[in-house]
């Protein structure tokens, strides 16, 4: 179930990456700009702060320390090494495949690096939504903390659409490849960390 689960993430991405850029993606970037709703625009500016490098990355590190020190060092390294790793991956996407940025509507917010995939949207996921999968406990607590991160993900890649500077293609790639990455961290927790949790050591 979960390679199926994957495949399809993999073929959304491929999909948004080869279809992208098209007249589907200029209409909704069109209807979705807030270059003359200020209050739309601030939020969104809101939801991208708390998507970005300046927020997720201490937020990681600050988790990932409070794992270590409740002596669960395996998991606080999946986290942070996992993160590091899959941001990393963005970014090789983005150098390697070049899809400029949108240029229909003034950016609301400034930009430094290429548009595809959103480093936003896979950030917010591979970083909110990884952080419920892997620190709640699995049953009804995991699955609504993994709701919760979803839509915060959903809303912070929504973000970079209305403010101009990505198209919802690569918005959808970064959503993609965030949960395909999430699913390698938690394949992998349930390798390291578990058998631990399950023997009674410490980690």
């Amino acid at each position: 179930m979960i390679a199926l689960f994957a495949a399809l993430l993999a073929a959304l991405w491929l999909t948004a990456f080869i279809e992208g850029t098209g007249p589907a993606d200029h209409v909704l970037l069109a209807a979705l700009y807030a270059g003359h709703r200020p209050l739309l625009a601030a939020a969104a500016k809101a939801l991208t702060f708390v998507g970005g490098g300046y927020t997720v990355t201490p937020l990681i590190v600050l988790v990932a320390a409070f794992l270590a020190w409740r002596a669960q060092a395996r998991l606080a390294l999946v986290l942070l090494v996992g993160n590091s790793i899959g941001r990393l991956l963005v970014e090789f996407q983005k150098n390697e495949l070049g899809r400029a940025r949108p240029e229909l509507n003034p950016h609301l917010v400034t930009v430094y690096t290429l548009s595809f995939p959103s480093a936003h949207s896979a950030n917010a996921v591979m970083t909110y939504v990884a952080m419920a999968l892997l620190l709640a406990h699995p049953g009804s607590e995991r699955l609504s903390w993994t709701i919760v991160a979803a839509i915060l993900a959903f809303l912070i890649g929504l973000s970079r659409i209305i403010l101009g500077v990505h198209y919802p293609s690569d918005v959808v790639a970064g959503w993609s490849f965030g949960a395909l990455w999430c699913l390698v961290m938690l394949w992998f927790a349930e390798r390291v960390v578990e058998p631990v949790r399950v023997e009674g050591g410490v980690q």
